[in-house]
């Protein structure tokens, strides 16, 4: 069988009336990507006028096996015309009793690792609501350490963990009972971040309260594919401990496969005490956030904490299909670190050819261009040639590329030959106005 390794993209815009009549202009990829989508299958997006876009983005990482992967599709459209449970609150159901039973077997017991698992609201946001919440509740303190770049949701309680003033701004009440600590080479590669922290904790005289938790990612998604060392995260891990806080890793976006492994943090020597997971948990895009935490730490009342939808079982449904069907074995990891490898050389080759640099890990990478105009530059012209690509950092001045993970080497290629080719010609475009 032939790989289609092109997009054919379309040129005509769709008709977007409805959505400015009746839509919030809160709406932000549309802007950017303006066509309307109908249909989706692998790495493939497809228009309304027959256009064929190739998928850099995943949703964000919310589709790291891809659109309707055929595997998790079968277990979903079998459950559903077996009118399997939809809804079930936190109510005891089969599709619950596999999700966990298939977490601990396949993810949990191979890596010598034993939490619990709540099921928060819907989306990541509510994951770290909780843990966060956890942290509070157990050490009996209020205090939480986030890092700069560092994004964990939009609901007030994440939203004051995260760095980004744009998104804090929207907020319209104080965002407090965090410190924003600098993230690992936030102030250049000479200065141990890590240190600068201990030493404010260990100082009585700082101003720094000691704290809930340290809540960190070990690749900052949105901050700009910032990349913390494994002797950093262990120090922080260390520093955690010594001051009686809970860890949290935040593995919303980096987990799932997304840096190489299931969890991102998989080999660095430490062991988080809360874990929030959402994203790519349930496979196929469908709501699914969960909160993993030692049993000890698992001093919730009944009800203390809860969420309408914390009990899609469709969700569970297909996160055990793929669990069952990527994470069996060891082929999986095996491949993501060979088109990791791919992905990362030719990242380094464009960024070598312009004087530039690289950001991230695994399948999670990008490239600094310098500026936010410079990069939507470079987005809107590979979405022109069918490339669906967005940005990241402070100033989005990181092209990132999110390509779902099962994506095949030639047409991973392909779409890194179209972005080769629009990054040079924005620079060379930029640097000759420039120039003259």
């Amino acid at each position: 069988m032939t790989v289609t390794t092109q997009p054919k993209p379309t040129s005509a815009m769709p008709d977007t009336a409805i959505y400015e009549r009746r839509e919030s202009a809160v709406r932000s990829y549309a802007r950017a990507m303006p066509r309307q989508f109908n249909r989706a299958e692998g790495v493939w997006m497809h228009d309304n006028q027959g256009g064929r876009y190739l998928d850099f983005l995943s949703g964000c990482s919310t589709l790291n096996y891809g659109h309707n992967h055929p595997v998790l599709k079968a277990a979903l459209v079998d459950y559903i015309a077996g009118d399997g449970i939809t809804h079930g609150l936190d109510l005891h159901t089969d599709a619950k009793a596999d999700f966990l039973a298939t977490l601990e077997d396949v993810i949990l017991r191979p890596r010598g690792l034993d939490y619990r698992a709540m099921f928060t609201g819907p989306t990541g946001t509510n994951a770290v609501e909780a843990a966060i919440k956890l942290a509070r509740k157990i050490t009996g303190r209020e205090l939480v350490i986030a890092f700069t770049n560092g994004f964990h949701g939009m609901t007030l309680g994440a939203l004051a963990c995260t760095g980004n003033a744009a998104k804090r701004g929207g907020a319209g009440v104080p965002l407090s009972h965090v410190a924003h600590e600098p993230y690992d080479g936030y102030h250049g590669p000479n200065v141990d971040t890590a240190d600068l922290l201990e030493r404010r904790l260990s100082d009585p005289s700082s101003g720094l309260d000691a704290p809930a938790a340290i809540l960190v990612e070990t690749v900052q998604g949105e901050g700009g594919l910032n990349a913390a060392s494994p002797q950093w995260l262990r120090r922080i891990a260390e520093i955690a401990r010594r001051h009686g806080a809970l860890m949290i890793v935040d593995d919303i976006q980096a987990g799932c496969g997304r840096t190489g492994n299931f969890f991102s943090f998989e080999g660095m020597g430490f062991t988080p005490d809360i874990v929030t997971m959402a994203k790519s948990l349930s496979g196929m895009g469908l709501p699914f956030a969960l909160t993993l935490f030692r049993p000890e730490l698992d001093q919730w009342a009944p009800g203390e904490h809860n969420g309408t939808f914390r009990g899609n079982n469709h969700a569970f449904v297909t996160a055990t299909a793929a669990l069952r069907h990527f994470w069996g074995d060891a082929q999986f990891e095996q491949d993501i670190a060979r088109r990791g490898t791919l992905l990362e050389r030719r990242l380094d080759a464009m960024a070598a050819e312009h004087g530039l640099s690289t950001r991230g890990r695994g399948m999670m990478r990008g490239i600094d261009v310098g500026s936010g105009e410079v990069a939507q530059t470079i987005t809107a012209a590979c979405f022109a040639q069918g490339l669906i690509i967005e940005t990241s950092g402070a100033h989005d001045e990181i092209v990132k590329v999110l390509a779902p993970l099962v994506i095949e080497d030639a047409v991973l290629s392909a779409g890194l030959d179209i972005l080769e080719e629009s990054i040079r010609s924005a620079l060379t475009v930029t640097y000759g106005v420039a120039a003259e």
